[in-house]
């Protein structure tokens, strides 16, 4: 089997190809698509399913000995003993898909020990094809990427459509669902910071993680530790992505509330 680098174009190929199936369900932003919760508050459509299992399909077949791990896939743990490993959200920003919004894409990540090798989001809502490859660099649409050199965590800017009252001195900016596309707003230099404090899931995170450090961000999670993928748990506690020069202003803002909700859900299960 190739390695991932030097058959980028038929991962590309595959996404792109799922992403398309993804935008003719969608309708021109008016899905009429079967839907309900997988849990309160996590919405899941027939068009997820389809995706994951188009995607499932090709993957396997470009990298057989790869494991598989999925939103919307049960995971059975075989996966923990493959060397390499897809991390696939379907469509991740199902609300907006769901609501006609273009902040959606198709993420997929090739991990390698536990480190992200090959990074794509396809977001044709958006007209955006996201690529990156680990030491290779980030593009967007074929435009190579590069972070913000921001200095000082007063004035950045964030994706959200409400800044707490701690955060009143940044600056908001037009938010997807996608919290991938939200990082990769960030290796764009259209975002400066992109940061949670939650029990979060591998799939959501690990093709947007290399997007965003090969245009230059810091990525950790919100302890500021290293991003690993491939855990027992597949899951990881926040994220802190963000252009290099705010990053230990950010981690030392971000440090309170973390341990505050750390405290009170220690581990996933908690949440």
């Amino acid at each position: 089997m190739a390695e991932p680098e030097t058959d980028i174009r038929g991962l590309v190929e595959i996404v792109t190809r799922a992403a398309d199936h993804a935008l003719t369900l969608w309708g021109g932003g008016s899905p009429k698509l079967r839907q309900w919760e997988k849990e309160p508050g996590q919405p899941v459509c027939e068009a997820d399913i389809a995706v994951d299992t188009m995607l499932q399909r090709d993957l396997m077949a470009l990298a057989p000995d790869a494991g598989w791990l999925s939103e919307e896939t049960a995971d059975d743990g075989k996966r923990l003993e493959a060397q390499r490993l897809w991390v696939v959200d379907p469509i991740d920003g199902t609300k907006d898909y769901i609501a006609g919004k273009p902040g959606w894409a198709v993420s997929v990540a090739l991990v390698e020990q536990g480190k992200v090798v090959a990074g794509i989001l396809a977001a044709p809502a958006r007209n955006e094809l996201w690529i990156a490859q680990a030491g290779r660099g980030a593009q967007r649409n074929g435009q190579p990427l590069r972070t913000g050199a921001r200095q000082t965590l007063a004035g950045a800017r964030v994706p959200t459509e409400k800044l707490p009252r701690e955060d009143a001195d940044m600056v908001m900016v037009p938010r997807p669902n996608s919290i991938a596309l939200r990082m990769a707003l960030v290796a764009a230099d259209e975002a400066d910071i992109v940061a949670t404090a939650r029990w979060g899931n591998e799939w959501d995170i690990a093709a947007a993680a290399l997007i965003a450090r090969e245009s230059g961000a810091c990525v950790t999670d919100a302890l500021g530790k290293a991003l690993l993928f491939n855990q027992p748990q597949a899951s990881a506690f926040g994220i802190l992505c963000c252009a290099p020069g705010i990053f230990d202003e950010a981690l030392n803002r971000l440090s309170t509330r973390t341990k505050r909700i750390l405290a009170r859900s220690p581990s996933p299960k908690g949440v």
